[in-house]
Order: C-alpha cells, then sequence, then structure tokens
C-alpha cells in the first residue's frame, strides 16, 4: 500500500460548474476519504428577516438559486400561507404545479449538458441547452422574466396566462419532447457515456435511506421518496408517480432524471388541459401570527424544506430553508469513497450539487 496523500479538490474547476470544495485523501489513484468544506460563498440571507418584512423575505428567498427559483419562492409563500391560514385559488394550485414542473424541465436540460460537457460531448451539450431556451422563453412570455420570475405571491399568483399562453405551453413543452427524444438516447445508449457511468459511485438503497438522501440520488438508489406524492400541489389529482431505479450508480442517477424530464412535459400538458377557470389570488389581510409552520417542496435535486415562525408583526421571527444538496451531501462523501481520482468530476456531477442552495 502506498502512503496516503491529501490534494485540495475545488472549489474553482474545469469540469465542475459549482464551487464545490473537498479534501480528498488519495492511496494509490483511490480516494479513501472526502471531507467537504462548506460556506465559500454563505450569503446570510436567512438573517434578513430581521430587516424585511414576510412579503419583501419573498424576493429574497427565490435568489437562493436562479435555477430553483420558482420552487423556493413556492415553498416560502406556501409556508406563510399555512402560517396564517390563507387557501389560494385552485387555478393558482394548477398554475403552480405547472410552472413548477416547467422549472424542472429546464433544471434536468441544464444538467444533462453539463453531464455531456463533462463526457466530452461538446455538440450533446449545446444541443441539450438549446432545448432548454425554449423553457426560459417560455418562462419569459408568460412572467416576464427568464430565471427569477416573482410569480408567486403570499395568497397565489401575481398575474395570470392567457388562454394563447396555455395553448402556447402546450405546443412548446410537446416540441420539448420531440427534440429531446434523439439526445436522451445517447445518455442511454451511448457505449461511451455506459463506460463512464455504469458501476461508477454506487449507492446503496441501504446507505441512501441512512444517510437521508433525497432526490434523483436516493430514487437512484430504489428509495420511493418524493414529496410530491404526499399531497403537494395538484400532482396526486394529475395521476403522479415516483420515477425509481435500482442501481444506485451514476448510470442510475442519469435514467432517473431523463424519465423524469418527460414525465414533467406530461404533467405539463395534464395540467393545462384541466386548468380550471377562476382567479389566481386571493386577498391577504393581517400578520403572521405568533406560531410556526414547515413546509416541503420536491426540487428538482430533492426535497427542500422551509421553516417560519411569526410574532404578530410584519417581520417573521424565524426563517430557515434546508435544501436537498445539504441533505445530499452525506450520500456523496459516501460514494466518493473508493473511486477512482478521475471519477470524481463524474461522480459529482451525477450528484449534481447546488452550492449556492446549500450556503445561501
Amino acid at each position: 500500500m502506498g502512503k496516503s496523500t491529501i490534494i485540495p479538490f475545488g472549489p474553482q474547476h474545469p469540469v465542475l460548474p459549482e464551487p464545490v470544495h473537498l479534501d480528498l485523501e488519495i492511496q494509490d489513484e483511490k480516494v479513501i476519504r472526502a471531507i467537504p468544506s462548506i460556506g465559500y460563498v454563505h450569503r446570510g440571507l436567512e438573517k434578513l428577516t430581521e430587516t424585511k418584512d414576510y412579503n419583501e423575505m419573498f424576493y429574497v428567498i427565490e435568489r437562493i438559486c436562479g435555477i430553483c427559483s420558482f420552487g423556493h419562492g413556492w415553498g416560502y409563500t406556501s409556508a406563510v400561507e399555512g402560517l396564517m391560514e390563507i387557501e389560494i385559488p385552485e387555478r393558482a394550485d394548477y398554475l403552480r404545479t405547472v410552472f413548477h414542473e416547467l422549472s424542472r424541465i429546464h433544471s434536468h436540460l441544464l444538467w444533462l449538458g453539463l453531464l455531456a460537457d463533462g463526457l466530452g460531448f461538446e455538440s450533446l451539450f449545446m444541443h441539450c441547452w438549446r432545448v432548454r431556451e425554449k423553457v426560459l422563453d417560455l418562462f419569459e412570455k408568460t412572467t416576464g422574466g427568464r430565471v427569477i420570475f416573482s410569480f408567486c405571491k403570499v395568497g397565489g399568483l401575481r398575474r395570470d396566462i392567457t388562454p394563447e399562453m396555455q395553448k402556447e405551453i402546450i405546443s412548446v413543452v410537446q416540441e420539448i419532447k420531440r427534440e429531446s427524444e434523439p439526445l436522451m438516447k445517447v445518455f442511454l445508449s451511448d457505449t461511451s457515456v455506459k463506460n463512464r457511468l455504469c458501476g461508477v459511485g454506487v449507492l446503496s438503497k441501504e446507505d441512501a435511506s441512512a444517510l437521508c438522501a433525497v432526490g434523483p440520488v436516493a430514487r437512484g438508489s430504489g428509495v420511493n421518496n418524493d414529496i410530491r406524492m404526499t399531497g403537494m400541489g395538484k400532482y396526486l389529482d394529475l395521476g403522479f408517480k415516483p420515477i425509481l431505479a435500482e442501481e444506485g450508480d451514476c448510470y442510475a442517477r442519469c435514467k432517473v432524471r431523463i424519465l423524469e424530464l418527460f414525465q414533467s412535459i406530461d404533467l405539463v400538458e395534464k395540467a393545462m388541459l384541466a386548468l380550471p377557470e377562476g382567479p389566481v389570488d386571493v386577498p391577504v389581510k393581517g400578520m403572521p401570527p405568533a406560531k410556526d409552520f414547515v413546509m416541503r417542496v420536491e426540487q428538482p435535486r430533492g426535497e427542500a424544506y422551509y421553516y417560519v415562525k411569526g410574532n404578530g408583526t410584519k417581520h417573521l421571527q424565524r426563517m430557515r430553508v434546508r435544501t436537498p444538496t445539504n441533505a445530499n451531501i452525506p450520500a456523496m462523501v459516501k460514494t466518493l469513497q473508493g473511486c477512482d481520482l478521475t471519477d470524481v468530476s463524474m461522480l459529482i456531477l451525477t450528484i449534481d450539487p447546488c452550492i449556492s442552495c446549500t450556503e445561501r
């Protein structure tokens, strides 16, 4: 056995798009241990509850992460609505579900492009991001923003969509489905992709459960864990069922995200066809009472947890967010143990960490 060496990995890296910092203990090109270091981009957003009222905090929360901005806004507004016992209109609930799934499509296509780039498939990377632009164009037409939407608010939504927008959303997601199918065949069938992903970074079902992994990381190891099954939004009305894989390796996590991409397209179509008439918001009166409330949302990367505590004033006494990457760090460290040094960046990519979400 050779002597072990500690080498720093990140936070700047030529392959990884996120400022992940790890100290890797290496022995004969094998990773013995990975020690994560968190805090590089910490911004102290939760502290702002002391100076921003509960409506102003919404604009802070959706800036936790650009990719997951709608989900963060939905989680926060739903938590405050639960705190204040506000019931939003059914049309607003449907539209929140639609825009959350559009965000999942956008996030998964972005991630697949980054995976293709990490594999050396530059053309595939560009095609994934080209298709993703169609979702961003939809966001811009319906909400006015491509990354930060400010579409949700406490009590529902800030604006409605027109019948023409409704038809266009259906048309665009059908187009995304047609253009994505040949691209996804490369990820699922290409020999080069399989050689890099199959059998690499295996996380067993038992370890995934014990380490509280969430999202595609957990479902890629066969753990049936998806907050959309608990009554979030209109998912149960749309016949939603989680997508699972049993292998637990990098390929399984990739496969789960690809199948979720097409599932999200189907969910958007169903929701648009079932969209009821009516208002998209209700009047909000009073202040958050002196109690607390918890809301969970299934973000593209997994379960996000929102805690709010009121004190009878316009300022929340406490606001706390736990993001999916935070929950997946132990699983990431576990899968890195015993892997080849050359597989580290690919393994981290399939975990899909978001350090901006994690550190806030």
